[in-house]
């Protein structure tokens, strides 16, 4: 269904909206809201609560956006929302040490694979920001390598796109950032060894650390082979470089300690965000004590933060992993995962396009394409947009809420069940049996 055969009611919602367009730039305060890449008007979300959110017009959508990612037990959970409730009775932030800020670091800390210390920061951006900052102090060297693909946060020197041939000297992607601070990022394809090989053969005296999503889920859900990051991983300490991994998105989500537990494979450092913050802004990086205390004020890498390790944060992240650890959280996320697996195959395989579910734990894309699921991003199919304008909103007509870009994943969290998923599979059904191709 287009944007313009809306039969819901959104009368409230376009005339808030309407407002936001004149005081906040294309009336959000992160672009993927507005809807640009599928056309017509957000709903307003008053609240939410469970595997639902609600809107201002009195419609419910079954959530599989889960504000991203870091609602892993869904939305306002009755003992998130008691922690947070307590912890703001006693103030909302110190600019001090509190034991919550020191609790969460020890969780955080047992649970990742090499990880002895953390440093907590406000969001996700802010942890790959710092990471990076760390492990250039850390060596001595300038040169930081990502892949295409892989979004970590839009501090300046990160927000690069590649060049045509093996690699290319960072070019700004965004407006506002000079070429001269990407310069000294280098960025190149995932799931291409070659390529690896030959950029640590130009540069690997040079390069400080190779930063990496180990399941790419910010341009579809890119899973790469373990054979791949397992050779990042060799490169890397063959030339001494250190090898970052961000788990914004991965960490506490598709196992306990994140992808490097699930691949077998300790990064020197690693990013955190999103999951242990369970709903509230929070941050985190992390790695060996060695490597760590070269942070100030031990060492001379400065970073800081007025508001990191902010008690009401800690407390939604501790009762976050508490009601995951207590409760098999991940065994469960993992059944229902493989159920809306079994539950979705068959329907892609029946559609009028070419489909394929992609999964990993909790995590899911649809891949809309022939032929298997791609593992870099030239290698995805840009047409999939335009269907896949028509499906989002033939979802949002049934009532079932799913990300507004063909490009974002799909989360599932604790709070989802049987039924629930089978509502999504019939809506999925009924949408591809009338999509226009």
């Amino acid at each position: 269904m287009s944007p313009s055969t809306t039969t819901r009611n959104n009368e409230k919602s376009a005339q808030i909206f309407e407002r936001a367009l004149t005081l906040l730039p294309g009336g959000v305060s992160s672009p993927v809201r507005a809807f640009g890449a599928v056309g017509g008007t957000p709903p307003v979300i008053t609240s939410a609560e469970g595997a639902y959110v609600h809107d201002v017009d009195g419609n419910r959508f079954l959530d599989f956006v889960g504000s991203w990612g870091p609602l892993i037990t869904g939305h306002a959970h009755a003992d998130v929302v008691a922690a947070i409730q307590a912890a703001v009775a006693r103030g909302t932030t110190f600019g001090a040490p509190t034991p919550n800020e020191v609790e969460l670091a020890a969780r955080v800390t047992d649970a990742y694979p090499g990880l002895e210390k953390v440093r907590f920061t406000s969001s996700g951006t802010e942890a790959t920001m710092s990471a990076i900052r760390v492990a250039r102090g850390f060596t001595g060297r300038d040169l930081l390598v990502k892949f295409a693909g892989c979004y970590h946060g839009h501090a300046d020197h990160l927000l690069v796109q590649a060049g045509s041939g093996l690699v290319t000297f960072g070019a700004p992607s965004s407006a506002g950032v000079p070429a001269a601070f990407t310069e000294k990022t280098l960025v190149i394809d995932l799931d291409d060894e070659q390529g690896l090989e030959a950029l640590f053969a130009e540069h690997g005296a040079e390069i400080a650390a190779v930063i990496i999503e180990p399941i790419p889920a910010n341009n579809g859900l890119l899973v790469q082979r373990r054979e791949f990051l397992q050779r990042v991983r060799e490169i890397t300490r063959e030339h001494g470089a250190l090898l970052i991994f961000d788990e914004v998105i991965n960490g506490f989500r598709v196992a306990r300690g994140g992808a490097a537990e699930l691949f077998g494979i300790t990064p020197d450092l690693a990013t955190f965000g999103k999951v242990i913050g369970g709903g509230l802004p929070v941050g985190a990086f992390g790695g060996s004590a060695e490597v760590m205390d070269i942070l100030a004020p031990l060492g001379p890498v400065y970073q800081a933060g007025t508001l990191s390790g902010n008690p009401v944060a800690m407390a939604a992240g501790l009762a976050t992993l508490d009601l995951l650890e207590k409760g098999e959280g991940w065994a469960q996320l993992e059944k229902l995962g493989a159920e809306l697996e079994a539950l979705l195959t068959p329907i892609l395989e029946s559609a009028p396009i070419p489909a394929r579910l992609v999964r990993v734990g909790s995590i899911f894309w649809v891949s809309w394409q022939a032929g298997d699921p791609p593992r870099r991003a030239d290698a995805i199919d840009c047409k999939a947009a335009d269907y896949y304008r028509q499906i989002f909103h033939g979802l949002l007509e049934q009532g079932v809420a799913i990300a507004p870009s063909a490009y974002e994943v799909g989360f599932l969290s604790l709070a989802h069940t049987s039924e629930h998923l089978a509502t999504f599979a019939e809506a999925l059904r009924k949408t591809l049996a009338t999509l226009t191709v």
